[in-house]
Order: structure tokens, then C-alpha cells, then sequence
């Protein structure tokens, strides 16, 4: 196993790596920076785009183009030209919220939820935005989303409140998008001060999950066990997706500064995009959003 690091692009909140499998080249997001990145699977030709506002998650659709998680709802954007477009805010009541981490599922729909930007209090919600632009509200009580992937028969989508220490698991009823039977899939280690952060499935059905302000990556069996533990450079990762050409390699996101006084610094690593290699087990294609 290797760990290298692909960009050094010092974000203020490296967040949300995607994969496209059609053009390999994986994006990611400044989430604090307002800024959208894509690059190859080593760092070459790099591309930057400038978002309105902070941004939570992103996805790829299959017509082209993204859909964003805005501090203000959801958007289009257009890489071609940058522009954006607003499509419709889930909580114009919920001012002290914004839109955080989020992923499509296999019927094309946005899974995607919302968080109290002071990460104190439990105002934050699980949205699900169908192609048609018809939102529906998953569940609620969230301090701070993230995390969200399947399993993958589809049957399982898994999910964290990051402030909860644990990592969810709801029945996903793939044909209509509902979630129902919400149980503890996995207690994540908090010794260290971290807490679950961005994760994703490989093809063997196991959980891949960062843990912010701890540095370390752990692999989850279906049953919720620790597999696999992952020493990182930095402390404060935030997310992982598997990419490259045969979806074998591992990117982890990382923020350079931290987003309230209270959390901790790192060292001259932190930002970075990470890669690591040789895990030897593969990921699984992201679906891309089909509105």
C-alpha cells in the first residue's frame, strides 16, 4: 500500500471526491472556498471553477454538467461555461443551515443532506431530490450529513450524523427512494476526538469511512466490524472515492483549515488530495444524477 499526494491545492475544505469512469477524471470540491476542481488520476490538467456560495456535495448527470448542493438549495452548473443555476431551496426556514454531503443513487436520484453551519444544533435533514426536481424529506434531527452510500445491492443505504459518533444504516427501497428500519450500522472510534465523515462502498460491500480530526481511514465489514485501519499524513481527512482506471485507487480529501476555532490545525500536508495505492480491492461506478 501506498499514500501519495496527487494536488496540493490547499482548500479550506477539500471535500467530496467524485469519479467519472466515462472521461477519468475525478473532481472535488472546496467546500469553504466556494470552488469545484478536476483532474486526471495523478494530478495532470487541472481545471478550477468558482461556485455563488458554500458548497456542500456535487454529482455528475447524465446529460452533462452537475448538480450542486448550495448553502442557498440545490443548483445546476454547466462546465462549459460555469454558470449556474438554482433550482429550489429545501429549507428557506432554516437560514443558520446549509446543504452538505450527497450522492446519486442507482435510479439517478440526489441523496443529499443539510447541516447547522455552527454544528451545535439538530436543524439539518435528509433530502432525497428526484430527477423531476420533486424533494422529499428522508429524515431530520441531523447536526451534520454526511457520509451517504449504498450497499451494493442497493438495499442498504448508509449515513451519519457526524456529531452522533456512530454510522447509520436504513433499508433503501431502491425502486421509490424511501428509507425506512434506521439502526446503528457501526460505532466509530472517537478516542482520538474524530468523527465519521465522507465514506463509500467497494465491490465487496465493505464501507470505507474518513474520520475527521482523527487521520485515519477504516474499512467496515457488511456487519459493521472494523476490517481495515488507514494512518493518514494529515488528521483532518474528510471524504474518500475509489477512481483510476479500474476503480482500485482510493482519493482522500483533506481541508487546510478547519472550520471553527475549536477543531485543530495540521501539519504542511493538510489540503491535500491524497491517493492511496495497492489496497487491492476495487470501488464501484458512481451513477450520475438523471435530471
Amino acid at each position: 500500500m501506498q499514500v501519495s499526494v496527487v494536488a496540493d491545492m490547499k482548500p479550506l475544505l477539500g471535500e467530496g471526491p467524485v469519479w467519472d469512469s466515462d472521461t477519468e477524471r475525478l473532481y472535488f470540491i472546496d467546500s469553504l472556498g466556494k470552488r469545484i476542481f478536476r483532474c486526471a488520476a495523478d494530478g495532470r490538467d487541472m481545471q478550477t471553477w468558482s461556485v455563488p456560495s458554500e458548497i456542500g456535495s456535487m454529482a455528475l448527470k447524465q446529460s452533462g454538467g452537475a448538480i450542486l448542493a448550495l448553502r442557498d438549495g440545490f443548483h445546476e452548473m454547466d462546465f462549459v461555461t460555469g454558470e449556474t443555476r438554482h433550482i429550489v431551496d429545501p429549507e428557506p426556514d432554516r437560514p443558520a443551515n446549509r446543504l452538505n454531503d450527497g450522492k446519486v443513487d442507482l435510479k439517478g436520484r440526489f441523496i443529499c443532506g443539510s447541516m447547522d453551519t455552527g454544528e451545535a444544533a439538530p436543524t439539518g435533514s435528509l433530502w432525497r431530490l428526484d430527477p423531476d426536481h420533486t424533494l422529499t424529506e428522508l429524515d431530520t434531527g441531523i447536526i451534520c450529513s454526511n457520509g451517504p452510500c449504498w450497499s451494493p445491492d442497493w438495499k442498504t443505504l448508509y449515513f451519519s450524523d457526524s456529531f452522533s459518533g456512530s454510522i447509520s444504516a436504513y433499508d433503501y427501497e431502491a425502486e421509490t427512494g424511501q428509507v425506512s428500519n434506521k439502526r446503528e450500522f457501526a460505532a466509530v472510534d472517537g478516542s482520538r476526538g474524530g468523527a465519521p465523515d465522507g465514506a463509500t462502498v467497494d465491490d465487496e460491500g465493505y464501507l470505507w469511512g474518513a474520520t475527521v480530526f482523527d487521520g485515519r481511514i477504516f474499512r467496515y465489514s457488511p456487519d459493521g466490524k472494523v476490517d481495515r485501519t488507514i494512518e493518514m499524513p494529515v488528521v483532518k481527512i474528510t471524504s474518500v472515492a475509489f477512481g483510476g482506471p479500474n476503480l482500485d485507487q482510493l482519493f482522500v480529501t483533506s481541508m487546510a483549515e478547519p472550520p471553527l476555532p475549536k477543531y485543530p490545525g495540521d501539519g504542511p500536508l493538510r489540503g491535500s488530495l491524497f491517493r492511496i495505492d495497492g489496497l487491492g480491492v476495487r470501488g464501484l461506478p458512481e451513477p450520475k444524477f438523471a435530471g
